[in-house]
């Protein structure tokens, strides 16, 4: 009996989940399947209170294209020429981006190979990235007559105007140092440190307390849409709502005697 792989390989390591991307046949690509298990994945993730960082990661020679073109060629055919397809694609894929964003658990992208178009949308769309030297990133649809116009919203909420237009006009690869430069990563890694690095921000990060990290998280990208007067006023309510919380007590108190926190995740 022939058993069908997952296309989101899963790995969990104490409070550190690992996310990957795994058809490597088809070079990664988001294909509708592709789309709807990572984003059961990321639910799941969010359910489990286990988990406090998840790292999204990639099995094969390239992170991930972005769209299966293949797939969403083959709708054209249909009798609308691919329209209802089209938009129930587009609309999953931005519904995942936006659920990583609204994951209360922090997401790190690991790439080490080619992240373009959709593939690049989706490390802007994570909290974190790490990469190694020779990973690649572009938005190239503007080569192929599809303007990368959704991937766009989360690269040019990354780096500046100037920075995102470039890579979007031109659908030129950057390098993993100059994508580290615009702000798209955070780091540009050696392939041999990457694992290490990785390791070490994941357990930081998991050491925390998991109800401040998602308030923190919450706020921080709610926040960044407001008007500077509306966004201070929102994060005073955020702090008053952090402060009534039992870990910002034990932890304060932690400070002022002079030991480490025991977080209850309250």
């Amino acid at each position: 009996m022939e058993t069908t792989r997952s296309l989101i390989a899963q790995e969990k390591s104490g409070a550190i989940l690992r996310l990957s991307l795994n058809n490597p046949d088809g070079a990664n690509a988001l294909s509708e399947a592709m789309i709807d298990e990572l984003h059961a994945a990321f639910d799941n993730a969010e359910k489990d209170t286990d988990i406090r960082v998840v790292i999204l990661s990639a099995n094969g020679r390239i992170f991930c294209p972005g769209h299966d073109l293949k797939e969403l060629d083959a709708a054209r055919k249909n009798d609308d020429g691919g329209r209802e397809d089209f938009a129930r694609i587009m609309g999953k894929c931005s519904t995942l981006m936006q659920g990583i964003i609204g994951l209360s658990k922090p997401v790190i992208a690991d790439v080490r190979a080619v992240a373009s178009a959709a593939g690049c949308q989706l490390v802007a769309s994570c909290d974190l990235a790490l990469a190694t030297i020779e990973a690649r990133f572009s938005t190239p649809g503007v080569n192929i007559g599809l303007f990368c116009s959704t991937p766009m919203v989360a690269i040019s909420r990354n780096v500046s105007n100037k920075h995102a237009m470039e890579m979007l006009l031109t659908g030129d690869f950057l390098s993993a140092e100059r994508a580290a430069e615009i702000g798209l990563i955070n780091r540009a890694i050696p392939a041999d440190e990457i694992d290490e690095a990785l390791d070490e921000l994941a357990k930081k990060i998991a050491s925390k307390s998991t109800v401040t990290v998602s308030i923190g998280k919450r706020a921080f990208y709610h926040q960044k849409e407001l008007p500077l007067s509306e966004a201070y006023e929102y994060t005073s309510s955020v702090m008053v709502e952090n402060m009534m919380k039992l870990d910002a007590n034990e932890g304060i108190r932690a400070f002022i005697e002079k030991r480490a926190p025991d977080w209850r995740d309250e």
